[in-house]
């Protein structure tokens, strides 16, 4: 039942005693109060309420009411009802006095708010449907009718005041946006990008609300006057394919500038530059690609021509998803300045565009802070979740039709988030955060990770005979939008909850129970529990509550096939075996779990023979889709054979450990890469899918 809230307001005048000499008995004036009070907190515009009086300390128990705003606040009868304007007023909080008529100086209060509806108050908010850059500000106002109080309360994507990942608003409606294109699922185990509303609420009315869906446009995406920056839209001019009325257009990022002998080339991939082994030597390179162009060549600048690529389907190992074209002189940066990229920020607070770091760029490690700058996402910063990876990877030939394959990687980077990379940002570089060291070029992904090759594989690939390739930059620098207060927040790096079930919690206590003496005789451990498992968390865990900085004495990595997990803290306040409430009650005293830890070389090396050994029969198995070297959370510290599993894709058990180390599982949707049909897949980044962005007669597909 809907509960009322009684406001009571009491005037009370305190005896007053008169002391008229010594041993002389004074007398008592009588004591008038007057309580208001109302059934209702609230009352709708036009409506009624009733207000009571109450008069205590007379007979005569009559009261004059009185609106203290006036008419514009409402009206009230001798019996205390309440009218409330047509309006909402301004205030909306309307107070009512109650006066007793036997002695006028005493008299109470009353308050109740006066609230619209949605058929009388209407809140409009300019501009509409605006497209705004990121890092950017818009100012939005709320035109607020119906009501005398236009005051409005201001929100983003349903958060009050907006949060880091969607950009804050104001008070007054001034947005500031984030530095990241948001993204979503697009529906078939990819990312894609989209956008953001921004509300404005009533103050007079919850219920009336007025929005506006607000697109971010990076630069990158934008025709660019040349010459043109990198980072950027772009793609190969013939990158499309008709169907009766309907043209599929397609494209992906020029992702840097690389030099070979004097001559600059663009740096992108075989299925952005190529056209998945489509094309030909010379074709036309354009800026901004096909996709954001409309379709027409003749709105896009010719920056490049096609002048080599590796061929997916026939080319030796290590295989590579990347191709170079020979830029037009004048049309490209000669500093292969990429977008969003700098050191430094402009007078608005957005980060400049500026090259990497020259040379032949750095080798990924895991828990490297990385960056990268595309088409459909602008800058979006993340870690290295996992190296050494063998994966397969889908293709599609042509632009959003044509016959799949798949192309087998070895020793691939995988960047963690499914937010790091969308649709159309394929080609992308992904630079070292601390010294824009190039690392690795993207290709594909999941719904979860980003894929790249690495940098050294790449170059050596291009490199002709003594003629090195290297990447055209400038000196190390830090890639300053990652450390803004609105840096984009693209990667959610949290662990995955656990799903484990009651069965298997209650087989973890068994197990541990029998193993109790022995766990709880390690010097460093002052409790163990259960819970569930970080490594998989469809699995249950034995959890080790140790005391942080003691050395560890070979606590077990499995128990009976029961993963066990660490938990480090100083002083715990439980002790011995505890249960699954008592253990998640012991977790909540320490800080949560990161996604992705630092592991030393000697561990990197201990895995790396553990990988090499088994990579070859782990890959054969149904499901798996990838694997590679990554940190365990179960054991911050300890490596772990990341194993991954395409989502719901049956697949055979996976051992906690493989040859005395732990594996970890990462289940994601299918890698894909150059991918393409009209149902929206992943982009260019990613997932591989390209997304159809329909136009008049035309569709355009961004490449992932």
């Amino acid at each position: 039942m809907r509960r009322f809230y009684f406001l009571l307001f009491e005037l009370a005048v305190l005896p007053l005693v008169v002391s008229c000499g010594s041993g002389t008995a004074g007398t008592v004036s009588p004591v008038i109060s007057v309580r208001v009070s109302t059934s209702a907190t609230s009352v709708a515009a036009g409506q009624q309420a009733q207000f009571t009086a109450t008069v205590t300390g007379t007979t005569n128990t009559s009261v004059t009411w009185l609106v203290v705003g006036g008419a514009a606040d409402g009206t009230i009868s001798a019996s205390g009802l309440y009218t409330a304007p047509a309006v909402v007023p301004n205030p909306a909080l309307v107070t009512v006095t109650a006066t007793s008529q036997a002695d006028p100086t005493k008299s109470g209060s009353g308050s109740i708010t006066v609230t619209g509806t949605s058929s009388n108050i209407t809140v409009v908010v300019s501009p509409s449907s605006p497209t705004v850059p990121n890092f950017g500000r818009q100012q939005f106002n709320a035109a607020v009718s119906g009501t005398s109080n236009t005051a409005v309360n201001w929100s983003v994507n349903g958060t009050p005041g907006g949060s880091l990942q969607f950009g804050f608003i104001s008070s007054s409606g001034l947005h500031f946006g984030p530095g990241g294109v948001p993204t979503k699922s697009n529906g078939s185990g990819g990312v894609s990008t989209t956008t953001l509303t921004v509300t404005a609420v009533s103050q007079a009315s919850a219920s009336a609300s007025g929005s506006t869906t607000v697109t971010l446009m990076p630069a990158n995406r934008s025709a660019q006057p040349v010459p043109v920056n990198l980072g950027t839209s772009g793609g190969n001019a013939n990158d499309s394919s008709t169907s009766g009325n309907t043209i599929t257009c397609c494209g992906g990022t020029l992702g840097s500038l690389v030099v070979r002998g004097g001559t600059q080339y663009i740096l992108s991939n075989t299925h952005i530059l190529a056209r998945s082994d489509l094309a030909t030597i010379g074709e036309p390179i354009i800026q901004p690609g096909l996709v954001d162009a409309n379709c027409s060549k003749t709105q896009a600048t010719t920056v490049a021509n096609l002048s080599q690529f590796y061929n997916l389907e026939t080319g030796p190992v290590p295989k590579i998803d990347a191709a170079i074209a020979q830029v037009v002189s004048g049309d490209v940066s000669t500093t292969g300045a990429i977008e969003y990229l700098g050191a430094t920020t402009d007078a608005n607070g957005v980060p400049i565009p500026d090259a990497p770091n020259g040379g032949p760029g750095v080798a990924a490690t895991i828990n490297m802070a990385v960056a990268k700058s595309g088409r459909s996402t602008g800058l979006t910063c993340s870690t290295v979740f996992s190296t050494s990876i063998t994966t397969s990877v889908q293709y599609q030939k042509g632009c959003g039709t044509g016959t799949t394959f798949p192309v087998t990687y070895t020793n691939q980077v995988a960047v963690a988030g499914g937010s790091f990379s969308a649709e159309g940002d394929s080609g992308s570089l992904i630079v070292a955060q601390s010294t824009a060291d190039p690392v690795a070029l993207l290709y594909a992904g999941s719904d979860a990770d980003t894929v790249g090759n690495p940098v050294s594989a790449v170059l050596n690939f291009f490199k002709s005979g003594a003629n090195s390739v290297t990447f055209v930059g400038g000196a190390a620098h830090p890639v300053i939008g990652c450390t803004l207060p609105l840096k984009p927040a693209s990667a959610t790096l949290t662990v995955q909850a656990s799903a484990t079930s009651p069965e298997g919690l209650q087989n973890a206590i068994g197990v541990r129970d029998a193993y109790a003496p022995e766990l709880l005789a390690h010097p460093e451990v002052q409790a163990v529990g259960v819970g569930g498992s970080y490594d998989n968390p469809n699995e249950p865990a034995i959890l080790f509550f140790v005391t942080r900085g003691q050395p560890r004495t070979n606590i077990p990595q499995q128990v009976e096939g029961i993963r066990t997990r660490i938990i480090e803290g100083d002083l715990f306040p439980s002790r011995g075996a505890l249960t699954a409430a008592e253990s998640a009650t012991l977790e909540k005293s320490v800080p949560a779990p990161h996604m992705v830890y630092a592991i030393s070389d000697s561990e990197f090396s201990r895995a790396k023979i553990v990988h090499t050994a088994r990579v070859e029969e782990l890959m054969k198995q149904s499901g798996v889709q990838g694997v590679g070297i990554g940190s365990s959370v179960d054991a911050p510290g300890e490596a772990a054979l990341v194993i991954f599993l395409i989502r719901g894709a049956p697949h055979d058990p996976i051992p906690p450990v493989v040859d005395g180390l732990r594996t970890r599982i990462r289940e994601s949707s299918r890698f894909r890469a150059g991918f393409g049909d009209t149902h929206p897949q992943r982009g260019c980044s990613l997932s591989a899918a390209r997304k159809t962005q329909p136009k008049p007669a035309r569709a355009s597909l961004p490449k992932p």
